[in-house]
């Protein structure tokens, strides 16, 4: 993680390697289309056929459009098309002109306005620890999971608040392990007694060179170290958990340290991150930590809330990305070299799988004030459409990643050579005097 540690030949790729993205901004079309639906070329244009991050543009730029009218929106990977919710109404207009900027539409029953009420419900009567909730607009209702400590009277409560919502507004889904926040992830970091990951390198509103890693990790210890029992590199500025978020700002004590925009995949191999990007349901994701490796799985909700043990967190993506201790504050991007999440906890293991948490990586640049990877990388600007990032590099069985971790069998992810040792760091929660328990799947805290 210090730069003294990067080899020169990897830290010249690092600073003049970045590969473009191909994710030109799509424009809406002026649709000349009449109050009755009709269009003035007739037929309703099919809908386009789109990379994840291009439908996610053109997502938020829908939502705009259609106001109220908006339900939701998420990915089709089979079809790779965008499917947006709508409330059916007067506005055809509206809807003509998403129609025509490529999207499939979808009329369904519950507002965005509905289900944002729906949650306020649970959270006023069913904040109970080892539950979670977020909205899925691929059923356009919330999900609501329960992990095993919810039984009893507990149980009782939380269905019976469901039920308050009405039918077709909520599903419970019971999961098998408990929910536990993971104190581990991509390179492994050290600090008092735990280890987690470093998630990715940004530059703080100073200019210093620092990385994100989860909230719970940076609570659970001010200095951190790249190697078991090392000498700190690097001091907790800031850090957010529980309550509206699960992030922190790790700044290197150094400040002449390299921090290039990328994440360690194993055996030399890296993901350029090019900017950071808001989910979208059905966005396919890898996750790397310092515990379980390269993982990958979909999106499955937005704006999840999640109540841990140590208190609730609000504001995180649902994932079906399997995660164990140690791989907190990893590293969750795309193939593409967006860099989407930083791991937060969940349930299950990488054996039987379960769901897992993660921070955005937006809304944690925005609170901690900084930009995504070293100063010359800064934001990740827009890059040159119709370059993709590093697609279809392998990275094989059993890859070692920081500190002896190996990697997942057989993942395909994009990346150049330029071994770094932040971007991708472990910072997970496993503790590091006693390993962790890889077997207790749930969201308890390990340091």
């Amino acid at each position: 993680m210090s730069h003294k540690r990067i080899p020169k030949r990897k830290a010249a790729i690092a600073a003049g390697g970045v590969v473009a993205l191909g994710a030109a901004a799509i424009l809406l079309p002026n649709a000349n289309a009449s109050q009755d639906g009709s269009s003035s070329n007739g037929a309703a244009a099919a809908p386009k056929t789109l990379k994840a991050s291009d439908a996610s543009d053109l997502a938020s730029q829908l939502q705009e459009l259609l106001g109220d009218a908006f339900a939701g929106s998420y990915y089709d990977t089979d079809q790779q098309q965008l499917v947006v919710n709508v409330i059916s109404g007067d506005n055809n207009n509206v809807i003509v002109q998403a129609k025509k900027a490529g999207a499939k539409i979808r009329e369904v029953d519950n507002s965005l306005t509905e289900l944002a009420a729906g949650a306020a419900t649970l959270k006023a009567d069913a904040t109970i620890p080892g539950t979670a909730w977020a909205v899925d607009p691929r059923t356009n209702k919330i999900l609501v999971t329960a992990d095993s400590t919810v039984t009893g009277a507990k149980w009782d409560q939380l269905e019976s608040t469901v039920d308050t919502l009405g039918s077709g507004m909520a599903t419970i889904k019971k999961s098998a392990g408990a929910f536990k926040t993971f104190l581990s992830g991509g390179d492994a970091i050290f600090g008092g007694g735990a280890r987690c990951s470093a998630g990715f390198n940004v530059t703080a509103g100073d200019g210093s060179p620092a990385f994100l890693t989860a909230g719970h990790c940076g609570v659970a210890a001010a200095e951190w170290a790249d190697a078991q029992d090392g000498q700190p590199i690097a001091t907790v500025d800031q850090a957010t958990f529980p309550g509206d978020g699960d992030f922190a700002l790790v700044k290197y004590d150094d400040p002449a340290t390299v921090a290039p925009s990328e994440v360690n995949v194993g055996d030399g191999q890296t993901v350029q991150i090019s900017q950071a990007a808001d989910a979208e349901v059905g966005l396919q994701v890898f996750r790397m930590g310092s515990t379980t490796g390269l993982n990958d799985g979909q999106v499955l909700g937005l704006d999840a809330t999640v109540n841990y043990p140590e208190g609730t967190v609000t504001g995180l993506i649902q994932t079906d990305v399997c995660a164990e201790p140690g791989d907190s504050g990893g590293s969750l991007f795309t193939q593409d070299g967006l860099a989407i999440g930083l791991t937060s906890g969940g349930s299950g293991d990488c054996t039987v799988g379960g769901e897992t948490f993660f921070q955005p990586v937006t809304t944690a640049l925005e609170a901690v004030g900084a930009t995504l990877g070293a100063g010359d990388a800064a934001g990740g600007g827009e890059a040159g459409a119709g370059d993709e990032a590093g697609a279809g590099e392998e990275a094989g069985a059993g890859q070692e990643v920081g500190g002896g971790e190996e990697a997942g069998a057989g993942q395909e992810v994009g990346g150049e050579e330029a071994g770094q040792e932040a971007g991708g760091q472990d910072v997970g929660g496993e503790d590091t005097g006693a390993g962790a328990d890889n077997g207790d799947s749930g969201l308890t805290e390990t340091h």
